[in-house]
């Protein structure tokens, strides 16, 4: 087994509604080959999540209300880094992010901050379609040309960062969808941070309800070109003091 980057690894999941899945999911990440801690962060969920989540095995973070994905990962972003965790990774709780792959996107922290789970990197057989696929098509080329490398999938919630890609997600981290991963990737980079990807399996939603149907999800790749223009007149975030990236601690 080989000696990860960090010392410390924080599986931060955002649920809403996700009582008929997350308890499963939880219990999978658990039992994998090294031991992670998992922290669920419950978006204002009307139904069971905590509780199952609490019975598999989860620490749960209760948010008031709902507040988005990217409010519930700055939450988990922020309680990883005053718990001292010196890597965090978002798993979805529907159980489409395969915890057999948590260790390979954590390993791609060894010469970045923030490392991607890619979903169309060669690996798998996960496909999307029309003007879905022409936005992520259009957002991975013009985030690959700032990262000065190949980034295929910029919109994955498969994602871990290291104590500075920690830091820097705090700092920023829109609540709005898409805003989520495209304008806090794009920030990271102006900012410093080196981003990698790693090749993952998607997998089918275990249970539950999708927060948003194909159709939204359309109009909402849309706007996330707008997202990005926006994102590019951003100031960078003053991290300059801290170490690019992690290795060997």
């Amino acid at each position: 087994m080989s000696r990860p980057p960090f010392k410390r690894a924080l599986v931060i999941m955002p649920a809403w509604n996700e009582a008929e899945s997350v308890g499963a999911t939880v219990r999978e990440v658990l039992a994998q080959p090294i031991p992670y801690d998992v922290l669920v962060v419950n978006d204002g969920s009307t139904d069971d999540t905590s509780a199952a989540a609490a019975a598999a095995g989860a620490q749960v973070l209760e948010l008031p209300f709902n507040l988005g994905v990217g409010g519930a990962m700055r939450a988990g972003f922020k309680y990883a880094q005053r718990h001292g965790y010196d890597a965090a990774i978002q798993v979805d709780a529907d159980g489409q992010h395969d915890p057999k792959d948590i260790q390979r996107v954590l390993d791609g922290l060894a010469h970045a901050d923030i490392a991607i789970g890619a979903r169309f990197a060669d690996r798998g057989n996960y496909v999307v379609r029309g003007p879905r696929k022409w936005a992520m098509v259009f957002l991975a080329r013009v985030i690959s040309a700032m990262a000065g490398k190949r980034l295929t999938d910029v919109t994955s919630g498969f994602k871990a960062a290291n104590s500075r890609g920690i830091s820097q997600f705090i700092d920023h981290y829109p609540a709005e969808y898409l805003g989520d991963t495209i304008d806090s990737l794009v920030v990271a980079i102006k900012s410093g941070c080196v981003v990698t990807q790693v090749p993952v399996e998607m997998r089918p939603r275990q249970g539950g309800t999708p927060s948003h149907n194909p159709a939204k999800a359309a109009v909402y790749l849309g706007r996330s070109v707008f997202a990005l223009l926006f994102a590019l007149t951003r100031r960078p975030s003053h991290l300059e003091d801290q170490k690019v990236f992690t290795e060997g601690i």
